[in-house]
């Protein structure tokens, strides 16, 4: 081929080799960030946090709301469980009926919890806790604290949220746990929930900031909870929008960390990944709804909180980026643009150093923990999958299945 030619060709593939590259390193400062961002609040997951000082000394009134959606078996056990809650104070136990049988209806009654049925064409969680509040005597309770159909309350629960209370908070997440490990799957999802409270909850409050909610294990003032779920909508993922519209209002989100709600954790692959779908899909939601309000938020109010969140939204899910990060590692071994194989395996290297420090050194003793660490590569199959899924989230109410459990000893 004559060299002219051949200079004409070399001009177009050394401008895509440019943009390529550049492209390559924009995504590496991004995955950067999301590294840099999970080992800070892991670290900070182990600074010490100053005991809470109570203003005054009150044992304000409980309403515990329990939404069921179809649950039959299971909401009996947890509703009982509830009953049996001891606690100084006053409380009742309320389940939110939605689909559940008559049979099911009645044996509530009989034992003592008290049942606000809810009929919707398509049932979401903030849906259905908008219509209880509105069933309930408006000065009837001073706090209202939400569980899953699976969850049991830990020692103490109402007592240490009533003292966070007392100490001026209006908003109290609980360290959800696992209660079941009983498998590989499980004691992964186990893994990634600890994970999660270290670096989005103890990890944030630790350092004067608030604690992300999870959706269960929570407690709010009740006229407080009431103003937040107006207008909640279908979104799949109601504890986000909660979330957003606290940080909105600068209100501070207390984590208790030594005050366990026990949550049923995921078995199989199949509930995984519809799990999963669901996170993606509210996540996908948020990013979409805040993010040109959290830079607004940030430089007009001074909103760091609310800019945070948005900042959340925007971090790849874990278990994809474990793959991203491989999959680019892979990629730089033989692609001679981007950022060097030495670049992306720091990244996999703080990555890892994140997980493994957020991770409560009780869960090194759990002998079936590299078991479980064996099951990312499917699980990593399973997040993308969910991928392809986000639809479905949107236009059904994809509820996670559960199963009677006994509270499995500490790990």
């Amino acid at each position: 081929m004559p060299s002219f030619f051949k200079n004409k060709l070399k001009i177009p593939m050394v401008l895509f080799g440019s943009v390529v590259s550049i492209l390559l390193y924009a995504i590496g400062i991004f995955l950067l960030f999301n590294c840099c961002y999970l080992l800070f609040f892991a670290l900070a997951g182990h600074k010490k946090v100053q005991p809470l000082q109570e203003k005054v000394k009150l044992d304000r009134r409980f309403c515990v709301l329990i939404p069921a959606y179809r649950e039959n078996e299971v909401v009996l056990e947890s509703s009982k469980a509830a009953l049996r809650h001891a606690y100084s104070g006053d409380f009742d136990v309320f389940v939110i009926a939605d689909g559940l049988e008559p049979e099911t209806l009645q044996e509530l009654k009989t034992s003592g919890v008290g049942v606000l049925e809810v009929f919707f064409e398509k049932s979401t969680k903030g849906k259905a806790l908008s219509a209880a509040l509105g069933m309930l005597p408006e000065h009837a309770y001073d706090i209202v604290a939400i569980l899953d159909v699976d969850n049991l309350m830990g020692q103490n629960f109402m007592q240490e949220v009533n003292k966070a209370f007392n100490a001026g908070y209006k908003v109290v997440q609980a360290h959800r746990t696992a209660k079941n490990m009983d498998s590989a799957f499980a004691l992964l999802d186990a893994c990634n929930e600890e994970i999660n409270n270290t670096i989005y909850r103890k990890g944030h409050y630790a350092i004067g900031m608030s604690s992300a909610l999870i959706g269960s294990g929570m407690a709010f003032d009740f006229a407080y909870l009431k103003k937040l779920l107006q207008g909640i909508g279908e979104t799949v993922g109601e504890d986000k929008e909660l979330d957003f519209r606290i940080v909105k209002d600068q209100e501070k989100i207390c984590y208790l960390d030594q005050v366990y709600v026990y949550d049923e954790k995921i078995e199989n692959a199949k509930v995984f990944t519809q799990q999963r779908t669901r996170w993606i899909a509210a996540q996908l939601e948020f990013l979409e709804k805040y993010a040109a309000e959290g830079v607004v938020q940030l430089f007009r109010n001074g909103n760091f909180e609310f800019f945070n969140k948005v900042v959340q939204a925007f971090l790849v899910p874990r278990v994809l980026l474990i793959g991203v990060l491989g999959l680019f590692f892979l990629s730089s071994l033989v692609l001679p643009v981007g950022p060097s194989p030495l670049f992306w395996a720091v990244l996999l290297l703080m990555l890892s150093a994140a997980l493994f420090i957020a991770l409560p050194g009780r869960f090194y003793r759990n002998k079936k923990l590299w078991q479980a660490i064996l099951h990312l590569p499917y699980a990593l199959f399973c997040m993308v999958k969910a991928l392809f899924q986000i639809k479905k989230a949107k236009t059904s109410f994809l509820s996670t299945p559960h199963k009677v459990k006994a509270v499995s000893p500490e790990v």
